[in-house]
């Protein structure tokens, strides 16, 4: 079959798309941003997979999306783009849902949220809805997949759960861990989103998916302290509100505000499965919850994550549209040059400065990126847990921290990163390795910071003693030298 993908770029998105090749399937992936896609996680020469450039959120472009796919999985999702999220995700299922009834798109398959039928939803869970019809206006048969929480290697919900587990030997826990969810391992949900291609009489019908299990959010906790052979205390307390608890989770663990405060809202609602025919339309072994998490660490431990919602552009404060005019701001802007001889070998240093940040840390003074990472939580940014999604690759759009790649050449050696943390202004750290007149390398490393008013250029010369420590050590270490 010839099917779309959309939202190629996202969690489940570049995960379907290898699952779906290894089914036999051809393949057209809609992204925003070419240069953002993997394509070599999937091997250069593979002829099934097509990519198209096109924005939901546009009407334009959308001319460019092929005719009469057999299928296509709409997984589009803004839910960590902050407040307006439920209006993005209502016009891009309409446009998407437009382009399908023009284009004659044969069905649609729709990765929804879980939640009872009856009484007020959560807004992250009332969008989902919302999604679903606006999808069926399209007169496109419909399959909707409803799923609770999705349990992998780099899925917001199980980095949550590992932050607060690794991290605290005595977690407080509010009401809402009692709740209960009916967790689903990444591969099980994968292999329903293949197999319901081969199920034709699943069209224009719901379905639940979840794995084995009911348990409670605490149990989640509980069961991935188990597996990991942590010992761990739990003071239960009912005065944390959900906006609290939202703040709590946010400074905790890798998760923006925005995203802790939808997810929270939504953790007050049992997302159990109901409808289970979908069992015996297509009969799985269903991974239990701790074989799921077994799974995870091994893929992380590995170095092994294939997709991460940090990932995604939701997750950060990033416009895609800087993609499109990466080159440094020169005019109006303040910056800090370094200019170092290359010691060791061009290879090596690439290498070294395609691995700073997440566990690896920082060459220079790891220890005040973190507390400028803690202050930006407390600020209500992103913070520096984020990490990355793999130490050594670094590919455009990737997460980094706080940063977010806008330009990875790694053969002329060439990063751009760009700060998403709260600023007032916006900042930039390039990297590049030059070649002199007298035929030696050295790198040039530029922090550019383009102020916003009098309290931007307080803030830089605020930090100028950290700098000259921070910086120049920093040049030294990545070019090769000791000190």
């Amino acid at each position: 079959m010839h099917v779309l993908v959309s939202g190629a770029n996202g969690y489940i998105g570049l995960r379907l798309i290898q699952a779906l090749l290894d089914a036999g399937h051809e393949i057209t992936a809609v992204i925003r941003d070419k240069r953002r896609f993997p394509l070599t996680h999937f091997g250069e020469n593979e002829t099934r997979l097509h990519l198209v450039e096109a924005d939901f959120l546009e009407t334009s472009g959308l001319q460019s999306l092929p005719h009469s796919m057999d299928a296509a999985y709409y997984l589009i999702h803004s839910m960590g783009s902050g407040g307006d999220f439920a209006a993005k995700e209502e016009r891009c299922a309409r446009n998407f849902s437009n382009a399908a009834k023009q284009l004659s798109w044969k069905r649609i398959i729709y990765l929804g949220g879980l939640a009872a039928d009856k009484g007020p939803l959560s807004a992250h869970l009332s969008s989902r809805r919302r999604v679903e019809e606006i999808l069926r206006e399209s007169k496109v048969p419909l399959t909707v997949l409803r799923a609770s929480i999705i349990v992998g290697s780099g899925s917001a919900s199980f980095e949550i759960i590992r932050d607060l587990a690794e991290k605290l030997p005595i977690l407080v826990t509010p009401r809402w861990v009692h709740t209960h969810c009916q967790p689903i391992a990444i591969r099980n949900v994968l292999d329903y989103l293949t197999e319901i291609l081969h199920h034709p009489e699943t069209a224009d019908a719901t379905y639940d998916i979840g794995g084995p299990e009911v348990m409670s959010y605490l149990d989640l906790i509980k069961g991935y302290c188990e597996v990991r052979g942590l010992r761990r205390f739990f003071i239960p307390t009912r005065l944390l509100s959900p906006r609290l608890s939202s703040g709590w989770l946010c400074l905790l663990t890798s998760t923006s505000f925005p995203l802790a405060r939808s997810l929270v809202d939504s953790l007050t609602h049992e997302t159990v499965c109901h409808n289970l025919k979908i069992r015996e339309i297509i009969p799985l072994e269903l991974l239990s919850y701790r074989e799921a998490v077994t799974r995870a660490l091994a893929r992380i431990a590995q170095n092994h994550v294939p997709s991460s919602w940090i990932g995604s552009l939701a997750a950060g404060t990033l416009s895609p549209r800087l993609f499109d005019a990466i080159k440094v701001p020169e005019h109006g802007v303040l910056t800090d040059t370094q200019l170092v001889p290359l010691i060791a070998s061009s290879e090596q240093v690439v290498s070294r400065i395609w691995s700073i940040g997440g566990n690896a840390g920082w060459p220079s003074m790891n220890w005040a990126w973190g507390l400028r990472g803690m202050a930006d939580k407390m600020a209500g940014g992103i913070g520096i847990r984020r990490g990355r999604r793999h130490p050594e690759e670094l590919h455009v759009g990737d997460a980094l921290d706080f940063w977010r790649v806008l330009l990875a050449d790694r053969p002329r050696g060439r990063l751009i990163l760009y700060a998403e943390m709260k600023l007032p202004g916006e900042a930039w750290l390039e990297f590049a390795l030059e070649e002199q007149p007298n035929g030696s390398q050295c790198l040039r490393q530029t922090a550019t910071f383009r102020p916003q008013g009098l309290l931007g250029r307080f803030y830089w010369y605020t930090l100028l003693p950290f700098h000259w420590l921070l910086f120049p050590r920093m040049a030294r270490k990545l070019a090769g030298k000791s000190s």
